[in-house]
């Protein structure tokens, strides 16, 4: 069966121990199309960022870069501009036809929160390829905000899939005709384009800059927070901002975006035509996702964006990234926010969930 496997199969993989873990996998760790993990006991300050390599476990690259452990069973303070290793409880033990690839869930790259998977032998981050036996590791890196962590706390999340499942431009505009993806015209070049939204109709405020000093964000504190400690609001009506370099910014598309329930979506991090900033940290989108049979009626794709070399003008409706649609290969059983905690179900400019509503 081609495509991204859904929850039913990933089920099926922790049934025949495909994917591994000591305290058994809890239920709500099983999304549409992917599957959350989770933070081990013990976390490894290192000196820098690292790939294991060819022929090198990470454990063995460990040795060459650890500063010091810390132990995670009471909680431990991740601090911003820090590097940190920390073991997942699962593993995996894939079958030779099938790959994964992780991602930093939502709430997580809202909070700049840089988290990407790491594996044995692995030379590319967040990358698995077919067959791979062996531990998963988290890399993170707070960018803004030091956080509280505790082991089983869920930053990342994993997808599975069996051959190319990536649909073609061709395709794309096909699905499109068929079941609009957006509520406009469809910009679709190797994927489904979508741009920054600076003038909307209703307010002046256009996004959120984070603060540089600003107190610890305990992850198990879900709207708690003041968003004024943190964020500070960008308000225009120019219909254009400038990004600071270094600086990172929480804005919202333009569009309203639809994965249809056959299908899922991940949002390309970085085209580098379009100017000198990144976009997304947190890239997955799951079959349902501002699909009305969902509750959704189309969603806005949040955007996360750190500037990077010098001073940019972003404008209202320039294309910042895109879309890139994947068959499932089969429709999952539950679909995002469908009498499921999907916190991000309709949204529009949101914070991370940890954050008062305004």
């Amino acid at each position: 069966m081609t495509g991204v496997c859904p929850d039913h199969q990933i089920r099926e993989m922790l049934a025949t121990g495909a994917i591994h873990a000591e305290d058994p996998v809890l239920d709500e760790q099983v999304q549409p199309a992917s599957l959350d993990l989770r933070l081990g006991t013990v976390a490894y300050r290192v000196r820098a960022s690292f790939l294991a390599g060819q022929g090198h476990s990470v454990a063995d690259r460990l040795a060459e870069f650890e500063m010091h452990r810390i132990d995670l069973s009471q909680g431990a303070v991740l601090e911003k501009g820090c590097v940190y290793l920390v073991p997942l409880a699962e593993s995996l033990a894939l079958p030779a036809d099938m790959t994964a690839v992780a991602n930093a869930k939502s709430s997580t790259g809202r909070l700049d929160l840089l988290t990407r998977t790491i594996i044995d032998e692995g030379t590319e981050f967040d990358r698995i390829p077919a067959g791979y036996h062996g531990p998963l590791y988290a890399e993170i890196c707070p960018r803004s905000f030091s956080v509280l962590v505790r082991p089983g706390m869920r930053l990342n999340q994993i997808r599975f899939r069996r051959g190319q499942a990536i649909l073609s431009d061709e395709a794309l505009r096909a699905l499109h005709a068929e079941t609009a993806l957006v509520d406009g015209p469809a910009m679709i070049e190797q994927g489904l384009g979508f741009s920054v939204d600076l003038h909307p109709r209703d307010s002046d405020l256009v996004g959120y800059r984070a603060k540089p000093h600003t107190g610890v964000i305990d992850l198990d504190r879900i709207g708690a927070y003041d968003p004024a400690e943190f964020w500070e609001e960008i308000r225009t009506t120019a219909g254009h901002i400038i990004l600071d370099p270094g600086a990172f910014y929480i804005l919202v598309s333009r569009e309203a975006v639809h994965i249809p329930p056959d299908y899922a979506a991940e949002m390309a991090p970085y085209v580098a035509m379009v100017g000198e900033f990144r976009v997304h940290y947190a890239g997955f989108f799951d079959p349902g996702f501002g699909h009305a049979g969902a509750g959704g009626a189309g969603a806005r794709g949040v955007l996360e964006v750190r500037c990077h070399e010098a001073p940019f003008v972003l404008e209202h409706g320039q294309i910042v990234g895109r879309l890139v649609y994947e068959r499932m290969s089969e429709p999952p059983t539950r679909l995002y926010g469908a009498g499921i905690a999907s916190n991000y179900q309709g949204q529009g400019l949101k914070l991370s969930k940890h954050f008062r509503a305004g």
